[in-house]
């Protein structure tokens, strides 16, 4: 007989050992599948961890681009932990990363073509502000009329879709596109593009506030008090009344820095690799960082680590896709069973797995 017995307290070790349980499992378990596909296993995981790293071929291109991958899942990321730290769970970044972007290039294509320096500290700015006042939604739903925050965030992202592809075809739509769907590319208008700091590294704006935002949680949750209160309200909700700790301004704390850093990642995102808003303009960068956060143990280091690995299966899973033909939607399946083995593997965290027979009744 198999039984679970929870823990006096949570096992430390265990904290730090699921996460590479679970990308161990993820391997084996995606060769498993790649295998059912047909393909080599073995050639596929290689391909995806391996090659984009030391590969003589793919390595020169594919470097820099772990920078550009994992700068916005990062962002998001940081901001994401926050709430799901205090238990607050918004699920609804991929529309504030939308809303930022779209706010951002709005502003910036208001004042084309000018080549004013300012232009591109506005539309930071812009993205920002777009972003925070998207998840400011869920956080005053939440706190005047109780709704669900995960709920309202989450259906805000399929708003905010139609709403890009709306724009997109309409008021930001390229005057000189041809009535192609899509506006200005941002990226070859120097007032409003953000090209790489350091030539060949993929090193942007966007990557810099990704390590920013990382330095400064760290010091947030280490040594702030609303850092305090935030882990507070997630280990102990019942203490944390007690010590005055207000619920209402937590949420609308953690929506709005989650909410601003998504749309500043939408906003790099739209004037350094994606360069316009199109129809298609979010690739699911909101909801991976999810796995990204929980990945990284909701802690700012863990999450610079897992937006690295995380990006790697992005550049990986586009090499397998092209060497091998592998199926975008097994290397999506692939990414997904990095958090579907997080999950069940924590549960050694809290629980100890028990041997011994049934008991029968005599």
């Amino acid at each position: 007989m198999i039984a679970l017995e929870r823990r006096p307290e949570p096992s430390r070790a265990w904290q730090y050992a699921t996460p590479l349980l679970a990308v161990a499992l993820t391997m084996v378990a995606g060769g498993l599948m790649f295998a059912a596909l047909g393909k080599d296993p073995f050639a596929a995981i290689r391909t995806i961890f391996w090659d984009p790293l030391f590969h003589p071929q793919f390595a020169a291109f594919s470097r820099p681009q772990l920078l550009v991958k994992a700068g916005p899942l990062i962002l998001i990321a940081i901001g994401l932990s926050l709430g799901f730290r205090a238990g607050v769970w918004n699920i609804g970044a991929e529309g504030q990363y939308i809303v930022g972007a779209l706010c951002g290039a709005a502003a910036g294509l208001a004042l084309y073509p000018s080549d004013s320096v300012l232009i591109f500290p506005m539309m930071v700015l812009a993205g920002a502000l777009g972003g925070w006042a998207w998840a400011m939604i869920p956080a005053i739903l939440k706190t005047r009329f109780n709704t669900n925050e995960i709920l309202v965030s989450l259906l805000l992202v399929y708003v905010a879709e139609n709403l890009m592809a709306s724009l997109a075809v309409g008021a930001l739509r390229n005057p000189e596109g041809g009535g192609f769907p899509g506006s200005r590319n941002l990226a070859q208008w120097d007032a409003a593009s953000n090209p790489e700091l350091i030539a060949g590294t993929g090193m942007h704006w966007g990557v810099a506030a990704a390590f920013i935002a990382v330095i400064l949680a760290y010091v947030l949750l280490a040594r702030h008090l609303t850092g305090f209160h935030i882990r507070l309200t997630g280990e102990a909700p019942r203490a944390a009344r007690f010590a005055g700790v207000s619920p209402a301004r937590l949420v609308i704390f953690c929506l709005g820095v989650s909410g601003a850093l998504a749309g500043l990642a939408g906003l790099f995102e739209v004037t350094g690799p994606a360069g316009q808003i199109s129809i298609d303009f979010n690739t699911g960068y909101g909801f991976t960082a999810i796995i990204v956060a929980f990945l990284g143990r909701l802690h700012p280091v863990g999450i610079l680590l897992a937006g690295l690995l995380m990006a790697l299966t992005y550049i990986g899973g586009e090499l397998a896709s092209f060497m091998l033909g592998i199926p975008a939607a097994a290397i999506q399946a692939f990414q997904g069973m990095l958090l579907f083995f997080l999950l069940a593997v924590d549960v050694l965290t809290n629980y100890r797995i028990r041997l011994g027979r049934r008991e029968v009744a005599g």
